[in-house]
């Protein structure tokens, strides 16, 4: 390609401010629960009180980063409800 052709592709191509926003909010999300991590396991619930975030996002977070293996599975808590999850080690 063309080095003009790519400066063009470049202009015309916006990120909307709301994505933005949303990719940002993640980041932070994703920094206070790798916090919370640090110090040790924990489970979803367990996560989301200790930071006072909604549970679904502290779920949809910790399950990406699970994905990306930036997360490991542990065992389940003592009421056998939750599986606690853990910074993997790199």
């Amino acid at each position: 390609m063309d080095r003009k052709t790519i400066e063009i592709i470049k202009k015309k191509w916006i990120i909307p401010d709301a994505v933005k926003q949303h990719h940002k909010d993640y980041l932070q999300l994703r920094k206070q629960i790798r916090q919370v991590l640090k110090e040790e396991p924990g489970t979803i619930p367990g996560i989301a009180i200790k930071k006072g975030i909604p549970s679904d996002q502290v779920l949809f977070v910790v399950m990406t980063m699970r994905k990306y293996n930036e997360v490991e599975t542990g065992d389940l808590d003592e009421m056998d409800e939750y599986f606690t999850y853990k910074l993997k080690e790199k």
